[in-house]
């Protein structure tokens, strides 16, 4: 039979499958852990859909109160050989009728975490599950600020008001609507009043009981204004503004930067309008940003509830209370944003320490080298245990490293295959996920970080390569927890799936502090909350002109989404990086907040072209020289949950054009950023208000659009006009560094004052430098380290 329907036309081939009751099994074959898109449960022809209608009580002491929901089903309409699917209201179904209720009267609640910061709660049915804390959240739970708010009644319902904004609660028909001080209409929630104006089929806010197993998830649909643009979502790398997309949030092996899975998908996102959005859910998501119907936005939450942190302020403001929230990164150590030298991989203690030879031999500063998949006995094959055979005495070999002013970084994963030494262990412990009856749901054993006992076990392992002196761990993959499997604290991964990534970079991240002092790790995958753990990398990128592009994307998007470090495998990863490419790529990763060249052999740049080391060296000196800015910058983002690679417009928000551009970035506050991402000397830059000079010749630019030549260093990088940038004598590690004398470079076009900020290694305050503009010199008005630091001002 087979062999026949593969032989048939497409037609018959439709047909006979359609025949044989497979058509529509083959359209619900998936991949493992694909991610799941769950919209098509609400659009289900089987399934019952509830709608929001009315507020049937309101407590407004307690900001609680029920909603009742109208039942409805899709039913077709035809006209003119057209047909529609629309959802009708219809009568329950249940029996006996005396014990269900065909409209539900469902919990509602309106909380109050600062005032900026709004949570809205719906539910589908009652929850007889205790609350637990929440991991997502730094404390467990949210503030409670409600005494910033002040409550009045209106004819509509109610009203709360803060000092950044109000929300008003209809009763009939119920909506929440946000505004601004201003008293501007941020957002509502749209009811199907909202709708009965176009002949498009939109649901409103609502939720699904599924048909095959009665499940239920919410439809969160909010409203959406004409000129709205979305952001954040995570590492994302399509279309910067999401607005007309369809969001999967699913933590996934992206495999590669140019596609829209991720390995970082984030619930929450932020708007031009002015709020930003927290889908407090760790279920699968699906988020139509006006796709389907381009003023409601719906977010299609697998969970049976709607718990939703609603923002309002500007992008500075909605980043800082998102991460009073959800938690701020803790400061990396100064090694780390040194650069980190790695392959795939480094397979024995001779060839490490060839590298570090080479990297003080062709004077590339650098503080990290980076062992892969090969320092087990077999490649890939972890075991938390160097190779006997090709490492001698690997705790040796860290301390001479050390010595040279280097740290050592380790790669590992969660995974364990049948023949790995530690797999029997693991089943014999419990300490991987299961299935549903009670196997490992694959042939590899992961890691169940539910698991206290699992928790132990691997940090002790952990810790064992910490005390040899190991610096840091590489936190690869994570983003294959079994969707289907049950796990130690008794949930499934529909609700575990998303978490694996936070739980996994806690782990590593919490006994590496212990162990260490330091609270760092080199992760891939994420979800919210992991911004908490730096740092963590892009991923898989190709070596092509559009991976670079993409990448960059992504770290924009990521940097939108809470996250202050970000970095990306310099060249690309998937081949040998072409020489061009790499030399472009190369001060695009020396301007992120942390660089690794990483991926297919050569990365080394003596590998290369006698121009290509010369150029790789000047643009690593750079970054090197500018480590007192980059330090500053950092300390001071990770006090206000900012990213150090910026997108425009969270500095100048009121300026339209920034918020269109998406192949530049601030680094930092001062610093701009255009990558040249195909062969060529010169591009198109967007400049927002102000004026800006080039760092590399010195050249005035005005506001809006130039071509700009790129200097010896193949990358435009800009200085805002009344910019301090602190700089240090060159050295080759960090721990060389300097730190008594600073140069003040003052950028000056028109400014008669210059302000910048400088941080010092030895964990005190970072500092803000002024310099005033006395003739034709700038003098530092005051000096906050005058016993630790001369700083010498340049202009």
């Amino acid at each position: 039979m087979l062999k026949s329907v593969i032989k048939t036309p497409l037609v018959l081939l439709v047909f006979n499958l359609c025949s044989y009751g497979l058509f529509a099994q083959i359209q619900e074959l998936n991949l493992l852990n694909e991610p799941p898109d769950i919209s098509k449960d609400f659009v289900d022809f089987k399934n019952t859909y509830y709608l929001a209608d009315e507020l049937t009580s309101f407590n407004p002491e307690t900001g609680k109160g029920t909603i009742k929901y109208l039942r409805h089903n899709f039913n077709t309409n035809q006209a003119f050989n057209n047909f529609l699917a629309r959802l009708t209201p219809v009568n329950a179904n249940e029996f006996p009728s005396t014990e269900y209720a065909a409209s539900p009267e469902l919990p509602f609640s309106v909380e109050f975490v600062s005032e900026r910061t709004i949570r809205i709660k719906t539910s589908s049915g009652p929850q007889f599950r205790k609350e637990e804390p929440s991991l997502m959240l730094i404390d467990g739970k949210p503030k409670n600020a409600k005494n910033l708010w002040t409550y009045s009644k209106i004819p509509e319902g109610h009203k709360y008001t803060s000092s950044k904004g109000s929300v008003v609660i209809t009763e009939k028909p119920w909506h929440v609507y946000i505004y601004d001080v201003n008293g501007k209409l941020l957002t509502s929630t749209l009811h199907m009043d909202d709708v009965k104006n176009t002949y498009t089929p939109v649901s409103p806010f609502s939720f699904v009981r599924r048909a095959e197993d009665y499940s239920r998830s919410m439809n969160a649909v909010f409203s959406m204004s004409p000129e709205e643009k979305i952001f954040g979502c995570g590492e994302s790398f399509t279309q910067f503004n999401k607005r007309g997309q369809k969001v999967v949030l699913w933590t996934d092996d992206a495999n590669g930067v140019q596609n829209e899975t991720m390995y970082k998908p984030i619930p929450f996102y932020m708007s031009s309008r002015g709020y930003g959005v927290f889908m407090h859910h760790s279920t699968p998501i699906t988020v139509d940003f006006g796709k389907y119907f381009n003023m409601a936005n719906s977010m299609m939450i697998g969970d049976d509830e709607a718990d939703l942190f609603v923002f309002i302020g500007e992008p500075k403001d909605i980043l800082d209370e998102y991460t009073n929230l959800t938690g701020k990164p803790e400061m990396p150590p100064l090694w780390s944003f040194g650069f980190w030298m790695s392959r795939i991989t480094y397979f024995s203690e001779e060839e490490g320490r060839n590298i570090v030879k080479n990297l003080r031999k062709y004077k590339i500063p650098s503080d990290v080298i980076h062992f892969d998949t090969g320092w087990f006995e077999v490649d890939w094959r972890n075991n938390y245990e160097f190779s006997k055979n090709r490492f001698n005495n690997p705790t040796q070999m860290i301390a001479d490293m050390k010595d040279e002013g280097f740290n050592v970084c380790l790669w590992q994963l969660p995974y364990f295959t049948p023949k790995n030494t530690l797999f029997n262990e693991i089943i014999e412990k419990d300490l991987a996920v299961k299935d549903h009856k009670g196997n490992i749901p694959y042939e590899d054993a992961v890691l169940d970080f539910t698991n206290p006992n699992t928790i132990d076990w691997y940090q002790d392992k952990i810790a064992s390569l910490l005390k040899m002196g190991v610096g840091v761990i590489k936190v690869d993959f994570g983003e294959a927890a079994p969707a289907s499997g049950i796990y130690h604290n008794g949930r499934t991964g529909f609700y575990e799936h998303n978490m694996y990534p936070l739980r996994y970079n806690k782990a590593v991240a919490e006994i590496t502090k212990e162990v260490t002092g330091n609270s760092i790790i080199w992760a891939r995958s994420t979800w919210a909350g992991s911004q908490r753990y730096p740092l963590h990398w892009g991923g898989d990128a190709a070596t092509t002109n559009t991976a670079m592009a993409a990448t960059l994307r992504g770290g924009l998007s990521l940097g939108l989404s809470g996250f202050t470090f970000w970095s990306h495998d310099v060249g690309g990863f998937t081949a040998a990086a072409p020489e061009d490419l790499y030399s472009r790529w190369t001060p695009f990763g020396m301007l992120s907040s942390h660089v690794r060249s990483h991926g297919q052999p050569p990365t080394e740049p003596w590998e290369y072209s006698d121009e290509f080391l010369k150029g790789f060296r000047e643009a690593d000196n750079m970054r090197y020289q500018l480590m007192p800015y980059i330090y500053a910058q950092s300390k001071y983002a990770t006090e206000k949950g900012l990213p150090m690679l910026r997108a425009l417009f969270v500095e100048y928000p009121n300026d339209p054009g920034a918020w269109l551009v998406d192949d530049q970035y601030l680094f930092g506050s001062d610093m701009l950023v255009a990558p040249l991402f195909e062969n060529i000397t010169e591009r198109s830059v967007y400049l927002p208000e102000g004026k800006w000079i080039d760092y590399q010749t010195g050249t005035v630019y005005e506001k809006g659009w130039h071509t700009i030549k790129a200097g010896d260093i193949p990358i435009i990088a800009l200085v805002r006009d009344g910019a301090a940038i602190p700089h240090i004598k060159l050295a080759q590690s960090t721990q060389d560094m300097d730190w008594s004398s600073i140069e003040l470079k003052v950028f000056a076009a028109d400014a008669t004052k210059a302000t910048g900020k400088i941080y010092l290694p030895d964990n005190s305050a970072w500092h803000e430098l002024t310099a005033e503009k006395i003739g034709n010199k700038f003098s530092l008005k005051n000096n906050p380290l005058s016993a630790k630091t001369n700083f010498k001002i340049t202009n």
